[in-house]
């Protein structure tokens, strides 16, 4: 072999050997994810983990491959707009929207960024996509169908309490949801024949009072409505319900788990596994509208039996033999 050949050889595979890694780190690069939740970080923690494990299966660690900028609105639904501002300009490759509220702000900020959403409400209804089969924008996610639910969990408490006049409705009338929450309640217990009267909590300073106004006007029961700003003040709202001796009914089974006396609806933790799988195909390239809306295929009831026990409650036979989980 020639001088000047063997020199140009050896040139090529030098630059072979500094190009590969090269381009090695370039598919390596961090990238960078929004996690926008009206809720705070500890009401967050369990899902947040659920998350978390969903994106490492499919190789996206955070702190290695990935980074997430994290916006906690910790229930106060007027931060929001200001907190889905400052993703859009921090340039996130998706925004993973935790709640309706954080899902509404956020395609309001931005209509190129992709957003997948876990929101317990209709997006279609909410115009937050253009259908489940086919979103079409930049916003996809799961539905977790919670406030549909509204009529089914006023049946089971008035089961758990066939006695109860008058079952009280805690709602908060900032969620875009709420309305349409109460008339699923309202037909409900229309039909029932039984009487419920709604009581609206927005703020901390209102959580109280409220639960005094229950006592006071006689409610025998309780339904809480979902909204990220409850779950956020989910061990308060237990703690009040508990101490008045008010059989309560929630939308989640973390109520439940930390207390409460029953709950009926999808798995959050599951929910936000599967969210998680969006965020990864979004960001290997996949556009958010030809990711179609998912929505749950299993519904929980779970009841605690040391709460029914405390509150003096016997849980019928019938109601425990079709929970998904007793807590005892």
């Amino acid at each position: 072999m020639k001088r000047r050949e063997f020199v140009a050889l050896l040139g090529n595979a030098a630059i072979s050997s500094i190009s590969w890694p090269l381009a090695a780190r370039a598919q390596q690069a961090i990238q960078v994810m929004g996690y926008f939740s009206s809720q705070s970080a500890s009401a967050d923690a369990a899902r947040l983990a659920a998350l978390r494990k969903s994106l490492a299966e499919a190789g996206y660690a955070e702190g290695s491959n990935l980074a997430i900028e994290y916006r906690w609105a910790e229930g106060d639904y007027d931060r929001l707009a200001a907190q889905a501002a400052e993703l859009v300009r921090r340039r996130v490759a998706v925004i993973f929207a935790a709640s309706l509220p954080s899902a509404l702000a956020a395609k309001a900020a931005t209509t190129t960024i992709p957003i997948v959403f876990v929101m317990g409400a209709d997006p279609v209804k909410l115009g937050v996509v253009a259908s489940l089969s086919h979103p079409g924008g930049n916003v996809t996610g799961v539905h977790q169908y919670y406030g549909a639910l509204g009529g089914k969990r006023l049946e089971l408490i008035r089961e758990l309490v066939p006695t109860a006049s008058l079952i009280a409705v805690l709602t908060n009338p900032k969620n875009p949801n709420s309305q349409d929450h109460l008339t699923d309640v309202r037909v409900a217990a229309h039909a029932m024949g039984q009487r419920i009267l709604v009581f609206p909590v927005s703020a901390d300073s209102e959580l109280e009072p409220a639960f005094a106004g229950m006592a006071q006007q006689g409610a025998n029961a309780l339904l809480v409505a979902d909204d990220p700003f409850f779950n956020t003040r989910r061990n308060k709202i237990i703690a009040q319900a508990n101490s008045r001796a008010l059989p309560a009914i929630y939308y989640t089974r973390e109520f439940a788990a930390g207390g409460g006396l029953i709950s009926y609806g999808s798995n959050a933790i599951a929910n936000y596994g599967r969210a998680g799988t969006y965020v990864v195909r979004i960001l290997k390239g996949t556009p958010p509208a030809d990711l179609p809306v998912e929505q749950p295929t299993k519904f929980e009831l779970v009841i605690n039996l040391k709460t029914a026990k405390a509150l003096g409650l016997t849980v019928p036979l019938t109601l425990q033999a079709v929970a998904d989980d007793v807590i005892e």
